[in-house]
């Protein structure tokens, strides 16, 4: 007797799986629709030094900053900076991730990337949500590559708020994970989306 309803049980353990599965796939698909913007980056943080807003708007000298010296002899220059993502959700379905993947991209160079390891939900019809983002690296060849040198260094100091640089244009790329009965599965492609820094 335990068997037949066991029998009978297994399919409709299948039919909600499946149920379940389904809708997970939805609402990553509605992640893709979403519109994601990067509204601060904050605690900026170059090999150990606190980069703060300027009161002046001057851009920032690489070269003259302490320690950067001694970064470059060993190839070590750590950055840290914590991003604040926005992500607005207009579609009619709920947008939801387990987790995601991202890159930063400078002038079409990857200068970043790493996991956010969270659940993100976004509420339908222009529900919002602010995901933290922490970044970190070693920016070394950042700053000795002559190419990626100049871009980098505007950047540092659009972010710290010169009004004497040019305009800065990052890319943003995510690629959404979703759990399928145990195994992560990566959405296909990346969503990505460009912030301009600087005025």
């Amino acid at each position: 007797m335990k068997n037949f309803a066991l029998i009978l049980f297994l399919p409709l353990i299948f039919l909600l799986s499946q149920c379940g599965i389904n809708k997970q796939v939805e609402q990553a698909k509605a992640l893709g629709k979403c519109h994601f913007d990067l509204v601060s980056v904050d605690s900026i943080n170059l090999s150990g030094i606190s980069i703060n807003r300027s009161e002046n708007g001057q851009e920032i000298n690489l070269a003259s900053l302490p320690r950067l010296a001694m970064g470059l002899i060993s190839h070590n220059i750590p950055f840290r900076a914590n991003v604040a993502l926005r992500i607005t959700n207009e579609t009619g379905q709920t947008a939801a991730i387990d987790q995601f993947e991202y890159k930063i991209l400078l002038r079409n160079n990857e200068i970043f990337n790493g996991f956010v390891n969270r659940k993100v939900v976004v509420p339908a019809g222009g529900g919002q949500i602010i995901v933290p983002v922490h970044v970190f690296g070693n920016v070394y060849k950042l700053i000795a590559d002559q190419q990626t040198s100049q871009a980098f260094g505007d950047l540092i100091s659009n972010l710290s708020g010169s009004t004497k640089t040019a305009k800065s244009v990052v890319t943003f790329k995510i690629r959404p994970t979703i759990d399928l009965g145990g195994r992560a599965f990566n959405y296909p492609g990346y969503i990505s989306f460009d912030k301009e820094f600087g005025r």
